[in-house]
């Protein structure tokens, strides 16, 4: 695997489940934890945060990571 896409599943995947996690916590008052993940909908919901979080975040720390290293 490149260099490249261990460093965009490591951070993208990093802020995908921190943001999942912070999505359970501010739902947590209105509905419990175990009604939260029985629903099908929050694996969805998390699914996608991890990918965009892999494809677009990921993509772009990358980018600004290798422009700041060849400016050096």
């Amino acid at each position: 695997m490149s260099e490249r896409w261990k460093y965009q599943i490591k951070n993208g995947g990093t802020w995908g489940v921190f943001m999942t996690v912070f999505m359970i916590l501010f739902d947590i008052k209105q509905v419990p934890f175990a009604e939260q993940i029985s629903k099908p909908e929050f694996y969805f919901r998390a699914l996608a945060y991890i990918a965009i979080g892999i494809f677009v975040l990921g993509y772009f720390t990358w980018k600004s990571k290798n422009k700041k290293e060849n400016t050096k």
